[in-house]
């Protein structure tokens, strides 16, 4: 087991900070849904332009060279902490054959998965079943247990999947790091253009307090969510969660390039490509140095 993330995070931002900045972690989601995204992240794990990335292990074009040439890049040197991104949503499928509900032997849909469970109709057992599934082949993949634990669409946050979430951590992955999506100070009044993060805030604090309490360590702040339109600034957005974020925060991101794959598989597609050219261009190291922030 690891005590520490590979890629040198630490989620408790008491590491030593000879650089006087915050040092934070820089998270890309979605390793593995198609090669092109998995191209672009690791062109941004080399250019020290990320320091994390979550892998989804149920992805059909996810394969063990896709994971040897992320592993790789931390050979002489810790690059980048390598994650589990738990999937339990369409279009992709269960890797634990008596997983349920299934629609077309395909996981539910968001909508469908979340509102199941607010109602409390997901079974325990069916849950802790397919985690251990997942978290097995990333280790079966990558020959080691995940530094964190993380999940699509922030599944691993909702009502019962959380239970079963923190089961099979503390069970088989308790030097992982998990995942909350809380800001540090939640804003007091709901804001109608900031709902998704203000449903995070609501979901991530009964986690942090069961995580705590089964002694798993938690990011002490996230930031990332926003509304992924055709519209959206991310420049502009980034420097907002820069804000947000204390030493040893967590800032989520999903850059990448487009290929068939991806279409296939998922509806945000050229704003992978929009993040991709703004981590990889002259802008965003000046952006950090003028927030006082430095990837740890």
């Amino acid at each position: 087991m690891l005590d520490k993330p590979s890629g040198g995070f630490d989620v408790s931002g008491a590491a030593d900070n000879l650089s006087g900045r915050r040092q934070i972690s820089l998270c890309a989601d979605d390793y593995g849904i198609s090669s092109a995204v998995n191209v672009a992240i690791r062109d941004l794990v080399v250019r020290r332009r990320l320091n994390a990335t979550s892998v989804m292990v149920v992805a059909p074009g996810f394969h063990r060279s896709e994971a040897h040439a992320l592993d790789v890049l931390n050979t002489g040197m810790a690059r980048v902490a390598i994650g589990l991104h738990l999937t339990l949503t369409a279009p992709f499928r269960p890797l634990s054959s008596g997983y349920k509900p299934v629609r077309d032997g395909a996981f539910l849909p968001l909508p469908a998965t979340l509102a199941r469970a607010f109602l409390h109709r997901l079974g325990h057992a069916a849950l802790v079943s397919e985690i251990a599934a997942q978290l097995r082949m990333f280790v079966h993949t990558f020959g080691r247990t995940p530094d964190f634990i993380d999940g699509h669409h922030h599944v691993h946050v909702f009502p019962q999947i959380r239970e079963a979430v923190l089961t099979v951590a503390k069970q088989d992955a308790p030097g992982a790091w998990l995942r909350q999506c809380g800001r540090m100070t939640p804003p007091r009044r709901f804001s109608y253009g900031d709902r998704k993060a203000w449903l995070l805030d609501h979901l991530s604090h009964d986690f942090r307090q069961h995580a705590l309490a089964l002694g798993l360590r938690t990011n002490p702040a996230f930031a990332g969510a926003y509304e992924f339109r055709d519209d959206a600034d991310f420049p502009a957005l980034f420097a907002g969660f820069l804000d947000q974020v204390p030493d040893g925060g967590l800032i989520m991101c999903h850059p990448g390039f487009v290929d068939a794959e991806l279409q296939r598989l998922d509806t945000l597609t050229t704003g992978r490509e929009r993040e991709y050219a703004f981590l990889a261009g002259d802008a965003f190291p000046d952006l950090l140095a003028r927030h006082g922030v430095a990837l740890a």
